[in-house]
Formats: structure tokens, C-alpha cells, sequence
């Protein structure tokens, strides 16, 4: 019998100025933050990390109002989404709703008890909602 390696899940906060990244770890157990980076960037960045990395799923954060109408991000994602898939149609690609991650990421930074120095440096934000949508979707499934 073959041993199977076991396969990560990345999780994508996109933005028009930055997107954060999170994995979880080789047993879908937990989310790990990767960092932030320019939306323009990412797919290099992806390419890069999912040599070293295999990944079997990746999640996108779906921008929707509260009412579940889309709105202007949530066409931009949906392009976003369709890069991802021509870059890398041999892994799964699904969103997820992202409502309030980013306000629930805010109150979880401050929990943490990080000053507002820290919490205010760009992209800790993005990547700490990125662990957020990964995290939640790890303990759904």
C-alpha cells in the first residue's frame, strides 16, 4: 500500500490592494497565516508555494451584503477566480461567504492582546481574515 501524503488547504482573502493567504496544516487540522500580498503578484506567489506545498483545495472568500446580494468586489473575485482556475485547473477551487470575516478579524487581533501599532500594519488584517475564513471552513467539514 502506498503511503498518501496528506494535502493542504489554502485559504484567499482577495483585495484590490492586498490579499492575505492562509494554509492549514498537512491534516486540515488548523490554519496557519502565509502573509499578504499585491493581488497582482499572487499567482507568482501561488505558483511558488504550491511547488513546495501540494494543496488539494483552495478557498476564496466571497464577497456578498448581508442580504446576499453580490456586489462590485464580488465580480472582481469572480475574475480573480477564474485566473486561479486557468493557473491551476488541476485543484479544486470553491468560495466561501466572507461576510463580516474581516470585522470578526479585527475583534480577534485585539483579543489577542496586539497593540494597535501592530494591528494596524498593513496586511496583518488580510492575513488574520484569510486564518479566519480557513479556520471556519476547517471546523465546518
Amino acid at each position: 500500500m502506498g503511503e498518501s501524503k496528506a494535502k493542504r488547504i489554502l485559504a484567499i482573502d482577495y483585495g484590490t490592494k492586498r490579499t492575505g493567504l492562509a494554509k492549514s496544516d498537512p491534516f486540515g487540522s488548523f490554519a496557519q497565516p502565509v502573509g499578504t500580498f499585491p493581488p497582482e503578484k499572487l499567482i507568482g506567489v501561488l505558483v511558488s508555494l504550491l511547488h513546495n506545498d501540494p494543496v488539494e483545495k483552495i478557498i476564496v472568500g466571497y464577497p456578498l451584503n448581508s442580504d446576499g446580494a453580490k456586489n462590485r468586489m464580488t465580480g472582481m473575485v469572480d475574475r480573480f477566480i477564474e485566473d486561479l482556475v486557468k493557473a491551476f485547473p488541476d485543484i479544486s477551487v470553491e468560495t466561501v461567504d466572507e461576510y463580516g470575516s474581516s470585522r470578526q478579524a479585527a475583534k480577534l487581533l485585539v483579543e489577542s492582546g496586539l497593540s494597535r501599532k501592530k494591528r494596524q500594519q498593513k496586511g496583518r488584517l488580510d492575513c488574520a481574515a484569510a486564518c479566519l475564513l480557513l479556520q471556519n471552513y476547517l471546523e465546518s467539514t
